[in-house]
């Protein structure tokens, strides 16, 4: 495929409940996506980076500039373009792992759609529909959030996560345990703690967790390996997986007893597929984290997760947990499950007046 053109279209997505987290509140959601052309035909990807560099490094106006001024003229140089030639022609620049993750999916759906092969198909996709959990952001209130996990429950969700930080964890996850009884539950930290917390996190071992997510900073290899020795709840990464490597670098260590796979974060599905598979060959369980994405995310992450080695329930909800209106067909849960799709590429498109209605900016990436 030759690249033809690029947009970078950004939409503002009001969420249908505030969402809060170490890092901060969000009431809507500021997305990139990227629309890119060839002469084999079209592909969207979108970016999950978030408006400011809280969650990681990246933000939504850095990844806009870097796609802008330095990958998209790379790869408009590139003759014979596909998803894999993509990370070979933009591993000279450094980071940006969300940007590339992008314009790698995007390229990956106009491909796919080209040859009448869908996400799951070229990933290798094991089953036909997954196992969905939803994650519940800090609330005002421990009634408060009991009745959020009430309802997603009641939704069907097979898994509930929640957000922990310091001052917000023993008490709500001893309060939902008495409650919910045995529900399949863990907690993400997002980097709240420091290993001098150690004794506080173990008080979480009596509560049955699955797994404690990303307790430490994300450079702070060593100090989750140590904290895995302490505690008996298993610890899993997030922000400090960005590649194989990384991962092979934290299991070797012993910082990690499970992984969760963003895609977005190790620079596309690609390198995702890459984490599972050496997962799988050491015995470490994996399941696919999300960002909040719209259906055109969410497509590619719920075929990810139909990988095999994806044996715990993800953040792969359905898609009004997160928005009245989506900008695709939504993604609607079915027995705790979301079905993979099967039409070509992502098999889902953006609905134009949908589209047009949360359209802020388009800038067409002039190639040279």
């Amino acid at each position: 495929m030759k690249l033809e053109s690029v947009e970078l279209r950004r939409i503002a997505m009001p969420l249908v409940a505030p969402f809060r987290t170490s890092f901060g509140t969000e009431t809507t959601r500021d997305v990139l996506l990227v629309r890119a052309r060839t002469d084999a035909g079209e592909g969207w990807g979108e970016c999950a980076a978030l408006a400011e560099p809280k969650y990681s490094a990246e933000y939504v106006d850095g990844a806009a500039d870097v796609l802008r001024r330095y990958l998209v003229p790379a790869l408009a140089a590139v003759p014979d373009l596909d998803a894999h030639a993509v990370g070979r022609t933009l591993a000279p620049f450094t980071g940006h792992f969300m940007a590339k993750a992008a314009i790698e999916t995007a390229v990956l759906d106009a491909q796919l759609r080209a040859a009448g092969q869908s996400f799951g198909s070229f990933l290798g996709a094991a089953v036909d529909r997954v196992p969905c959990g939803v994650s519940v952001g800090i609330m005002d209130s421990v009634p408060a959030l009991l009745d959020a996990v009430g309802g997603y429950l009641d939704a069907g969700y097979l898994r509930i996560k929640l957000k922990i930080e310091p001052g917000w964890d023993v008490e709500p996850v001893r309060a939902v345990r008495e409650r919910f009884g045995d529900v399949a539950l863990q907690v993400d930290a997002n980097t709240a703690y420091a290993v001098s917390d150690a004794r506080h996190l173990a008080r979480l071992d009596p509560f049955d967790l699955l797994l404690i997510e990303q307790p430490l900073a994300e450079d702070d290899v060593l100090g989750h390996a140590e904290l895995a020795r302490t505690v008996r709840t298993p610890i899993c990464l997030d922000e400090s997986i960005t590649s194989a490597r990384t991962a092979a670098a934290a299991i070797s260590l012993g910082a990690c007893s499970i992984v969760n796979v963003k895609p977005a974060r190790v620079g596309g599905y690609l390198e995702a597929r890459r984490i599972a598979e050496l997962c799988a060959a050491h015995g470490v369980p994996v399941w696919c984290g999300g960002m909040l994405e719209t259906g055109l995310g969410r497509a590619a992450n719920v075929a990810l997760a139909a990988l095999p080695n994806f044996t715990l329930p993800g953040d792969t909800s359905a898609s009004n947990r997160y928005y009245a209106t989506d900008i695709t067909p939504p993604f609607e849960l079915a027995d705790g499950h979301l079905a993979v799709p099967t039409g070509p590429g992502l098999g889902v498109s953006p609905l134009p007046e949908m589209l047009e209605d949360v359209t802020t900016s388009v800038v067409e990436v002039p190639l040279r």
